[in-house]
Protein backbone atom coordinates (compact mmCIF):
# COMPACT_ATOMS: atom_id res chain seq x y z
CA UNK A 1 0.00 0.00 0.00
CA UNK A 2 1.38 3.42 -0.96
CA UNK A 3 1.83 6.25 1.50
CA UNK A 4 -0.99 8.79 1.40
CA UNK A 5 0.13 11.42 3.93
CA UNK A 6 3.48 12.96 3.04
CA UNK A 7 5.10 15.27 5.60
CA UNK A 8 7.84 17.37 4.03
CA UNK A 9 10.59 19.24 5.82
CA UNK A 10 11.46 22.56 4.15
CA UNK A 11 15.10 23.65 4.62
CA UNK A 12 17.51 21.17 3.06
CA UNK A 13 14.67 19.08 1.65
CA UNK A 14 12.60 21.29 -0.66
CA UNK A 15 14.80 24.38 -0.72
CA UNK A 16 18.49 25.14 -0.26
CA UNK A 17 18.48 28.03 2.26
CA UNK A 18 22.26 28.08 2.78
CA UNK A 19 22.95 31.75 2.09
CA UNK A 20 19.82 33.10 3.75
CA UNK A 21 20.26 31.22 7.02
CA UNK A 22 24.03 31.59 7.34
CA UNK A 23 23.92 35.31 6.54
CA UNK A 24 21.12 35.79 9.07
CA UNK A 25 23.09 33.95 11.77
CA UNK A 26 26.23 35.93 10.93
CA UNK A 27 24.24 39.16 11.26
CA UNK A 28 22.87 38.09 14.65
CA UNK A 29 26.29 37.06 15.97
CA UNK A 30 27.79 40.39 14.95
CA UNK A 31 25.31 42.10 17.26
CA UNK A 32 27.13 40.32 20.08
CA UNK A 33 30.56 41.24 18.64
CA UNK A 34 31.09 37.67 17.46
CA UNK A 35 32.68 37.80 14.02
CA UNK A 36 32.33 34.63 11.99
CA UNK A 37 33.95 35.13 8.61
CA UNK A 38 33.61 31.52 7.52
CA UNK A 39 29.86 31.20 7.02
CA UNK A 40 30.31 27.55 6.12
CA UNK A 41 30.63 26.92 9.87
CA UNK A 42 27.11 28.26 10.30
CA UNK A 43 25.40 25.66 8.12
CA UNK A 44 24.85 23.67 11.33
CA UNK A 45 21.99 26.11 11.96
CA UNK A 46 20.07 24.68 9.00
CA UNK A 47 17.44 22.30 10.35
CA UNK A 48 17.16 22.46 14.14
CA UNK A 49 15.32 25.17 16.11
CA UNK A 50 17.38 28.37 16.28
CA UNK A 51 17.32 28.57 20.08
CA UNK A 52 18.85 25.11 20.33
CA UNK A 53 21.60 26.03 17.86
CA UNK A 54 22.61 29.31 19.52
CA UNK A 55 22.78 27.52 22.87
CA UNK A 56 24.65 24.49 21.57
CA UNK A 57 27.14 26.13 19.23
CA UNK A 58 27.75 29.50 20.93
CA UNK A 59 26.89 28.68 24.55
CA UNK A 60 24.17 31.35 24.74
CA UNK A 61 21.72 31.07 27.62
CA UNK A 62 18.00 31.02 26.80
CA UNK A 63 17.56 34.77 27.20
CA UNK A 64 20.56 35.61 25.03
CA UNK A 65 19.41 33.07 22.43
CA UNK A 66 15.98 34.73 22.34
CA UNK A 67 17.58 38.12 21.63
CA UNK A 68 19.81 36.53 18.97
CA UNK A 69 16.73 35.11 17.25
CA UNK A 70 15.20 38.59 17.12
CA UNK A 71 18.34 39.88 15.40
CA UNK A 72 18.34 36.87 13.09
CA UNK A 73 14.79 37.67 12.02
CA UNK A 74 15.68 41.32 11.32
CA UNK A 75 17.93 40.17 8.50
CA UNK A 76 15.99 37.08 7.50
CA UNK A 77 12.62 38.79 7.07
CA UNK A 78 14.06 41.40 4.69
CA UNK A 79 16.86 39.61 2.85
CA UNK A 80 17.59 36.09 4.05
CA UNK A 81 14.21 34.66 3.19
CA UNK A 82 14.92 35.33 -0.50
CA UNK A 83 18.53 34.09 -0.43
CA UNK A 84 17.15 30.67 -1.14
CA UNK A 85 16.55 28.32 -4.06
CA UNK A 86 14.50 25.26 -4.91
CA UNK A 87 16.38 22.03 -5.36
CA UNK A 88 16.20 20.62 -8.89
CA UNK A 89 13.00 18.68 -9.70
CA UNK A 90 11.13 19.73 -6.54
CA UNK A 91 8.20 21.09 -8.51
CA UNK A 92 8.11 17.89 -10.58
CA UNK A 93 8.08 15.89 -7.36
CA UNK A 94 5.25 17.91 -5.83
CA UNK A 95 3.23 17.85 -9.03
CA UNK A 96 3.53 14.06 -9.05
CA UNK A 97 2.31 14.06 -5.43
CA UNK A 98 -0.72 16.31 -6.08
CA UNK A 99 -3.16 13.48 -5.38
CA UNK A 100 -1.51 12.82 -2.02
CA UNK A 101 -2.08 14.63 1.26
CA UNK A 102 1.10 16.73 1.32
CA UNK A 103 1.76 18.67 4.50
CA UNK A 104 4.70 20.94 5.27
CA UNK A 105 6.28 20.08 8.63
CA UNK A 106 9.02 22.60 9.44
CA UNK A 107 10.67 24.06 12.53
CA UNK A 108 10.78 27.39 10.69
CA UNK A 109 8.05 29.82 11.79
CA UNK A 110 4.90 29.21 9.77
CA UNK A 111 4.83 32.87 8.71
CA UNK A 112 8.19 32.57 6.94
CA UNK A 113 7.53 29.07 5.61
CA UNK A 114 4.34 30.19 3.89
CA UNK A 115 6.09 33.19 2.35
CA UNK A 116 8.85 30.94 0.98
CA UNK A 117 6.35 28.51 -0.55
CA UNK A 118 4.48 31.39 -2.16
CA UNK A 119 7.73 32.95 -3.41
CA UNK A 120 8.58 29.72 -5.23
CA UNK A 121 4.92 29.22 -6.27
CA UNK A 122 4.64 25.77 -4.68
CA UNK A 123 2.18 26.59 -1.89
CA UNK A 124 -0.71 25.13 -3.91
CA UNK A 125 0.73 21.63 -3.53
CA UNK A 126 0.27 21.59 0.25
CA UNK A 127 -2.99 20.87 2.05
CA UNK A 128 -1.56 22.26 5.26
CA UNK A 129 1.49 24.21 6.38
CA UNK A 130 2.65 23.59 9.93
CA UNK A 131 5.62 25.49 11.36
CA UNK A 132 6.75 26.81 14.69
CA UNK A 133 5.20 29.80 16.40
CA UNK A 134 7.13 33.07 16.61
CA UNK A 135 7.33 32.69 20.40
CA UNK A 136 9.36 29.50 19.93
CA UNK A 137 6.62 27.01 20.77
CA UNK A 138 5.92 24.04 18.51
CA UNK A 139 9.51 24.14 17.23
CA UNK A 140 10.69 20.57 17.90
CA UNK A 141 10.10 18.25 14.95
CA UNK A 142 8.72 15.54 17.24
CA UNK A 143 6.04 17.98 18.47
CA UNK A 144 5.21 19.17 14.96
CA UNK A 145 4.72 15.65 13.62
CA UNK A 146 2.60 14.69 16.63
CA UNK A 147 0.44 17.79 16.18
CA UNK A 148 -0.11 17.05 12.47
CA UNK A 149 -1.04 13.42 13.11
CA UNK A 150 -3.45 14.22 15.93
CA UNK A 151 -5.09 17.25 14.32
CA UNK A 152 -5.71 15.40 11.06
CA UNK A 153 -6.37 11.99 12.60
CA UNK A 154 -3.85 10.45 10.21
CA UNK A 155 -3.36 6.73 9.78
CA UNK A 156 0.26 6.24 10.83
CA UNK A 157 0.85 3.30 8.49
CA UNK A 158 -0.01 5.59 5.55
CA UNK A 159 2.12 8.49 6.80
CA UNK A 160 5.80 9.23 6.09
CA UNK A 161 8.20 12.05 6.99
CA UNK A 162 10.69 13.29 4.37
CA UNK A 163 13.66 15.28 5.67
CA UNK A 164 17.41 15.85 5.58
CA UNK A 165 18.41 16.01 9.27
CA UNK A 166 18.33 13.63 12.20
CA UNK A 167 15.60 15.74 13.81
CA UNK A 168 13.19 14.72 11.03
CA UNK A 169 14.03 11.04 11.37
CA UNK A 170 14.03 10.97 15.18
CA UNK A 171 10.74 12.88 15.19
CA UNK A 172 9.26 10.24 12.88
CA UNK A 173 10.55 7.41 15.10
CA UNK A 174 9.01 8.97 18.21
CA UNK A 175 5.66 9.20 16.46
CA UNK A 176 5.85 5.67 15.04
CA UNK A 177 5.78 6.62 11.38
CA UNK A 178 8.16 5.81 8.53
CA UNK A 179 10.77 8.25 7.26
CA UNK A 180 12.91 9.12 4.24
CA UNK A 181 16.36 10.62 4.78
CA UNK A 182 17.35 12.70 1.75
CA UNK A 183 21.10 12.69 1.22
CA UNK A 184 21.34 15.92 -0.80
CA UNK A 185 20.53 18.22 2.15
CA UNK A 186 22.48 19.23 5.25
CA UNK A 187 22.55 16.08 7.33
CA UNK A 188 25.83 14.17 7.09
CA UNK A 189 25.82 10.54 6.05
CA UNK A 190 26.93 9.58 9.57
CA UNK A 191 24.20 11.65 11.21
CA UNK A 192 21.48 10.14 9.06
CA UNK A 193 22.74 6.57 9.36
CA UNK A 194 22.79 6.87 13.15
CA UNK A 195 19.17 8.11 13.18
CA UNK A 196 18.08 4.97 11.26
CA UNK A 197 15.50 6.19 8.73
CA UNK A 198 13.20 3.72 7.00
CA UNK A 199 14.66 4.72 3.64
CA UNK A 200 17.60 6.65 2.22
CA UNK A 201 17.24 8.74 -0.91
CA UNK A 202 20.00 10.33 -2.98
CA UNK A 203 17.84 11.99 -5.63
CA UNK A 204 14.68 14.11 -5.46
CA UNK A 205 12.82 12.03 -8.02
CA UNK A 206 13.59 8.81 -6.16
CA UNK A 207 11.33 10.09 -3.37
CA UNK A 208 8.38 9.37 -5.68
CA UNK A 209 9.34 5.69 -5.96
CA UNK A 210 9.60 5.41 -2.18
CA UNK A 211 6.28 7.11 -1.50
CA UNK A 212 4.50 4.98 -4.10
CA UNK A 213 6.49 1.95 -2.90
CA UNK A 214 7.52 1.24 -6.47
CA UNK A 215 10.96 0.20 -5.19
CA UNK A 216 9.52 -2.79 -3.33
Amino acid sequence: MAYENILFDLDGTLTDPYLGITNSVKYALEKFNILENDINKLKLFIGPPLEKSFIEYYQFDKNKAKIAIEYYREYFSEKGIYENKLYDNIENLLNDMKNKNCILATSKPKKFALEILKYFKIDQYFNEIIGSNLDGTLSEKEEIIKYIIEENNLNKTETIMVGDRKYDIIGAHKNNIHSVAVMYGYGSKEELEESKPTYFCKDVMDIIKIIKREHL
